[in-house]
């Protein structure tokens, strides 16, 4: 297994569209080692592909306390939407921001899991939340394009200050 790069926002291969998984394979099965190893290295709680420059409809999540309840989406398709609430977000992609984005309060995906097994799981609070945030990354989109004009542009701003003295850092 292997720590993957997670690409950093405002990175243009973030709004790539992912396609789907025509077939579970030795490639797939690595990648979502792969994904997993870097999510819970990253101290995150959901992943997708397209984070980490493979365009590939592939989730992994774990929304555990002990960190040990890895559940894997692929292809996964919501099927149905039901109430609204508002959580505070956070992503691997877009460091240090945090901020409120309403989503579907529950939701019915259907999935196929890593064994390539199809099931459909109902998802509520952060379950729900955060598989929404990932589906998200699939297709294009990035939490913060929720936001307003205003705070899209602190934040891109801020992100590149902060890679900036990064950049400086690692180069002196």
């Amino acid at each position: 297994m292997s720590i993957l790069n997670i690409l950093q926002h405002p990175d243009d291969r973030l709004h790539i569209s992912a396609k789907p998984i025509k077939e579970l394979d030795a490639v797939t099965h690595q990648l979502v080692k792969d994904m997993a190893e870097t999510m819970y290295s990253a101290s995150g709680i959901g992943l997708a592909a397209t984070q980490v420059n493979v365009p590939k409809r592939v989730i992994v999540i774990d929304i555990s306390e002990a960190r040990d309840d890895l559940l894997v989406l692929i292809n996964p398709e919501i099927q149905s939407r039901e109430g609204t609430v508002v959580f505070e977000e956070g992503c691997l992609s877009v460091p240090g921001v945090y901020d409120r984005v309403e989503r579907s309060e529950q939701i019915m995906v259907q999935a196929l899991s890593a064994e390539g097994d199809e099931f459909k799981l109902e998802a509520t609070g952060l379950l729900s939340v955060c598989i929404q945030h990932e589906i998200d990354h699939l297709d294009g989109k990035v939490f913060v394009e929720y936001l307003s004009r205003l705070k899209q542009d602190r934040i891109i701003k801020k992100l590149k200050k902060n890679q900036k003295g990064l950049d400086q850092r690692g180069s002196s």
